[in-house]
């Protein structure tokens, strides 16, 4: 007799041989008991959980006739009699299983309900079983929706899928509908240590747990897995004859790996990412363990002791818990399970490999990190001290903007600087702030207040001219508006505008430039017309040292990042007598003082200047560097542009002569 495959040798036969799919059996067991027969019934699930398995027994169940001759519809068959055994072999007459993947057209379906208007042959119903039911046609799905709403007493149906989503609502709402699930990993395994030792096959432990995991929730595909495994063990079953078979991974490298992310090794990491591709182990495979692993270290973290003690993987587990903050170990799943699509992207899947592994290790602290901070803490107290927000040396940079009268008819509104407020030096050059700060301005007399010459009544009437009587384009024309006191309650604002607008005594003020020439910060909104764009003062300190960094970063050919370092540093020192001379800056970013940077503009820096250099970088928050100096003339240039527009005489006319006139905000750019 010819060898007849595990999966077909062991397929259960009752419901209480059914692995894993209680709550399938409990329902049907009831509903046989109490003869309470549904009409249609639809089973769905992954494949390989045992829906056509279901649907004989369910068939059995129906038409067993006892082991004498005299049974009934029973939860419990017989196994023994015609009936039953017909069914398990195949060749019940009344029991019909069509698939619907080579069936799916009208006409197939069309024969088979033309056959529902005959009676049982032998049994006592007729069970129609439609496998993949998911594929019939549209048209096939409304040829036996009228059959499959009130089908013959003696007829059942019995529908199995793989992807219910894919069946009509019309169709799932004649059938009662029974999810069955995927098996668990220690059911799978239960079952084949049974099987194996029914068929008195020796097998290790080990082997069993690979083969259930690699099922993935499939009876079906651990079966077929087991024959494979024992036609390779020639007869047994060994952990690694099992493992070298499926292509998994040994559970120590993942250990490995995750030891070597506690260490923070970035070399040991490498070289097991370098022996996994010199065995061949696959690289979606070890993500998949880490990922294993990873969840098995949060379950120890969360609940100890709930872990399974017969696992040999557990003692790690245990051991390894808790050297993982519960975060990391989070973070670290997660990026397993996202890297595992990844792989796909990336130039080969071992390149995909150690890159998921190494930003793994990037989210992880170095174990010396907390000592290295502590040793670069004197380094930044030795160097100069980090200067206030204000430039001590320039104060005559910035004066205090001047007040503005307003007419007397409204309380007198100033706009000054808070005390305190940090005062910085945007300069339009370098060169102009070392002129400034050397040669100290004049003191300066007080700003005199602008004023606006107070109307009287009559005055103001004279001004205003009269409608009537006047020509349709004299009445059309724009004309000054009254400071009156009486504005209609009904004239509402513009729905463009982002502010509130100044009282009509303001009449649009604008702020004066400042003396000396510099630009005024435009005041904010609800203080004047416009909110100036320019930001807050950029807290630059300018140097001599600076100011020849931030020339010599010009004449350097970089791009990216090195030239970002270039940009964010500044120079504190130069040491000419060294040899090679040795410049010095400070940056604050870590990420930029990276060695591989740092060796990009030491080259660059030594090609521009043609001789050799050394850079000596320390971190710290700059004062002066070339970023900063664009961001203090951008600023300049920008408050410059405001205040040449706010005291153009044509600006402040259309401001004085409209009430709701306002300038956009951001509207105003440098060329």
């Amino acid at each position: 007799m010819s060898y007849q495959v595990l999966a077909r040798k062991y397929r259960p036969h009752s419901f209480e041989e059914l692995v894993g799919q209680e709550h399938v059996v409990q329902a049907l067991a009831n509903a046989l008991t109490q003869q309470r027969l549904h009409h249609a019934y639809l089973f769905t699930g992954t494949r390989g959980v045992g829906k056509t398995t279901v649907s004989r027994i369910l068939a059995k169940s129906l038409n067993c006739l006892g082991a004498d001759g005299q049974g009934g519809i029973t939860a419990t068959p017989c196994g023994v009699c015609d009936a039953c055994r017909d069914i398990d072999s195949g060749r019940f007459v009344d029991y019909v299983e069509l698939d619907a993947a080579s069936n799916r057209g009208v006409e197939e379906i069309s024969q088979l309900l033309d056959q529902a208007v005959y009676k049982p042959v032998v049994g006592r119903f007729k069970v129609y079983m439609i496998d993949e039911v998911h594929m019939l046609s549209n048209t096939a799905f409304n040829a036996m929706l009228k059959t499959l709403e009130e089908p013959p007493d003696y007829l059942k149906f019995v529908l199995a899928t793989t992807d219910p989503q894919k069946v009509p609502v019309t169709v799932l709402s004649r059938c009662l509908q029974f999810n069955l699930r995927p098996m668990a990993p220690p059911n799978v395994l239960s079952h084949l240590t049974h099987v194996l030792q029914a068929e008195d096959v020796p097998a290790e432990v080990g082997a069993l747990r690979l083969l259930a995991r690699a099922a993935r929730g499939s009876m079906r595909d651990a079966l077929s897995l087991t024959d494979q495994a024992i036609a390779f063990g020639a007869g047994s079953l060994s952990e690694a004859g099992v493992r070298q078979m499926l292509g998994s991974v040994d559970r120590g490298h993942v250990v490995a790996i995750i030891d070597a992310l506690i260490a923070a090794n970035g070399a040991a990491l490498v070289g097991q990412s370098d022996a996994l591709r010199d065995l061949g182990l696959s690289a979606a495979g070890t993500l998949e363990d880490l990922a294993n692993l990873l969840q098995q270290l949060a379950i120890q973290q969360v609940a100890p002791g709930s872990l399974d003690p017969e696992d040999p993987d557990t003692p790690e587990v245990v051991r390894l818990a808790p050297q993982l903050p519960a975060d990391e170990v989070q973070l670290m799943y997660s990026m397993a399970l996202h890297g595992r699509g990844e792989l796909m992207l990336a130039p080969d899947e071992y390149a995909g490999l150690t890159m998921v592994l190494l930003r793994m290790l990037s989210f992880r602290p170095t174990p010396g990190g907390v000592q290295a901070k502590t040793q670069s803490e004197p380094t930044a107290a030795a160097g100069p001290a980090r200067a206030p927000m204000v430039a001590n040396s320039a104060p005559l940079l910035r004066p205090a903007a001047p007040s503005i009268a307003v007419p007397a008819a409204a309380p007198p509104r100033t706009v000054t600087r808070p005390a305190g407020a940090p005062i910085a030096a945007p300069a339009v050059s370098a060169a102009r702030v070392e002129r400034e700060v050397r040669e100290p301005s004049p003191p300066e007399s007080p700003a005199k207040p602008l004023t606006r010459p107070q109307l009287t009544p009559s005055a103001r009437a004279m001004q205003m001219p009269s409608v009537e009587g006047s020509s349709l384009s004299a009445r059309l024309r724009p004309r000054p508006v009254a400071a009156s006191e009486e504005i209609a309650a009904d004239d509402d604002l513009p729905p463009w505008l982002d502010a509130p607008p100044a009282s009509d005594e303001e009449g649009g003020a604008v702020m004066p430039a400042e003396p000396g020439g510099m630009p005024a910060p435009v005041p904010a909104s609800g203080e004047g017309a416009y909110a100036s764009t320019g930001g807050r003062d950029v807290a630059l300190q300018s140097t001599a040292l600076g100011e020849r960094w931030a020339l010599q970063v010009k004449l350097l050919t970089l791009v990216a990042l090195p030239r970002e370092l270039a940009m964010q540093a500044e120079c504190i020192a130069v040491d000419e007598q060294a040899e090679p001379p040795l410049w010095r800056l400070r940056v604050e970013r870590e990420s930029l003082r990276q060695p591989a940077l740092v060796d990009k503009l030491q080259a660059a820096l030594a090609a521009a200047l043609g001789r050799a250099v050394r850079l000596d970088i320390e971190p710290g928050i700059a004062q002066d560097s070339p970023a900063l100096r664009e961001a203090a003339h951008g600023q300049a240039r920008q408050r410059e542009a405001e205040q040449i527009i706010l005291q153009d005489p044509f600006v402040k006319e259309m401001l004085s002569q409209f009430k709701t006139a306002r300038i956009v905000p951001g509207s105003i750019k440098p060329h």
